[in-house]
């Protein structure tokens, strides 16, 4: 398989995964292990460079609302204010245990079968929160009380354990706050875009040596089509749960979860 279609399927599994409570990154680690895509130091940072595409796609789709966050902020709009704040409250969590923990949690934690185990973990976890009787009262996601941003912040830490998926974590953590879904939903998609950067930039700058020109052709490729299909699926996930719920995300793990476990007990 040439270098080039090895980028597209891993831009595509990356932009449909990155935003949905279904985990991009236990997905692109069992594409690894049982399709062997994105084997290598490489791929290994090919699948966190992309990730960049993804969020690219929700700044366009939430460019109007963003801008006004932006503006309002320097005009000294209150509500701006606060939600940048909140945004960077709920980011600190997962700088500080990244930091901290982030070794050893890829050392011992980035395997198949912690993937297989937290995806149906997971599945469990949004079938229980789908049935459960929430009364939201949080309807936007850039009005959230400081201590929920935080909140939501520690949950999302979580979701560096392979398999759990930090729009789950955040989404589900929302949830249980008292966020509806849609508001949840949006809020995961914002706190992704401080989170994805971040480790975009570390892991470009901790391998730029190794980039050469073919290096960049092909992240430059899962790039546009992580940020294409990204782009398709927020818009549909948004309309979907709203109207449906995650149940569909969390069969979809439970299966996921429980093939690759019968794959690995194979010896597959």
């Amino acid at each position: 398989m040439s270098d080039a279609i090895r980028a597209v399927i891993l831009g595509i599994i990356e932009g449909v995964t990155e935003f949905l409570p279904v985990s991009s990154t236990g997905h692109l680690l069992l594409a690894e292990r049982f399709f062997h895509l994105g084997e290598g130091a490489f791929w290994d940072s090919f699948t966190v460079l992309i990730q960049l595409g993804a969020i690219l796609a929700i700044v366009g789709l939430y460019f109007r609302k963003l801008w006004d966050v932006v503006i309002g902020f320097f005009t000294g709009d209150t509500y701006s204010r606060r939600f940048v704040i909140g945004v960077l409250v709920a980011f600190l969590p997962a700088v500080v245990v990244g930091l901290v923990a982030g070794k050893y949690i890829k050392s011992l934690l980035f395997n198949p079968w912690v993937v297989c185990f937290t995806l149906i973990v997971g599945g469990a976890i949004l079938l229980w929160i789908d049935r459960l009787d929430l009364k939201p009262r949080e309807h936007d996601a850039t009005r959230f009380p400081l201590l929920m941003y935080l909140y939501i912040g520690i949950a999302q830490c979580v979701a560096m354990i392979p398999g759990v998926s930090r729009s789950g974590a955040s989404i589900v953590a929302a949830m249980l706050l008292g966020a509806d879904k849609r508001a949840a939903a949006e809020f995961s998609f914002f706190l992704a875009i401080p989170t994805m950067i971040g480790a975009f930039a570390y892991d470009f700058y901790k391998n730029r040596a190794e980039m050469t020109t073919d290096h960049m052709g092909i992240v430059a490729i899962g790039f546009v089509v992580s940020f294409i299909t990204a782009i398709i699926v927020v818009k549909t996930f948004l309309e979907y749960v709203t109207r449906h719920g995650f149940a569909v995300f969390a069969w979809w793990r439970v299966i996921v979860g429980t093939l690759g476990l019968i794959a690995l007990a194979l010896g597959r």
